[in-house]
């Protein structure tokens, strides 16, 4: 699986939130960590506090803070905010799709998918805050 741009920024930046929630961060702090743009990363927050998972705080000191639930909140839920997560099947037939060959293949993928979405759906970010802090000590 590649993920966007944004969705990578947004991932970034909730799990750098979350794994301080009481602190504040600037767009350029997070953006200087991850070697992103600040403009996009900007945007990417934007979007980020429409859904409730992130909140500016404005004046001296303000910034950004996480708003979400780190233990219920999944990689799956942020991805699906920047990109469609859909089955193969719903998307526009393909030149051989219906001979028994495309079938067997549309079956194969459409496993592949529904794996990779309940993963996705099964981490949440406490976990993957757990996972960084591994690496981390490394």
């Amino acid at each position: 699986m590649r993920l966007q741009k944004a969705t990578r920024c947004a991932l970034y930046a909730v799990l750098e939130l979350a794994s301080e929630p009481d602190r504040q961060m600037s767009a350029n702090e997070i953006a200087e960590k991850y070697g992103i743009s600040t403009n996009h990363l900007a945007k990417v927050l934007r979007n980020l506090g429409r859904e409730g998972l992130v909140e500016a705080v404005r004046g001296a000191g303000g910034g950004y803070r996480f708003a979400g639930n780190p233990k219920r909140t999944t990689l799956l839920d942020v991805i699906r905010l920047f990109e469609t997560v859909e089955t193969v099947s719903s998307g526009e037939r393909e030149p051989g799709d219906e001979t028994p060959e495309g079938k067997a293949l549309s079956q194969v993928i459409e496993e592949i998918e529904a794996t990779e979405r309940a993963t996705l759906n099964s981490i949440s970010l406490a976990t993957m805050l757990k996972l960084v802090g591994r690496h981390g000590a490394a």
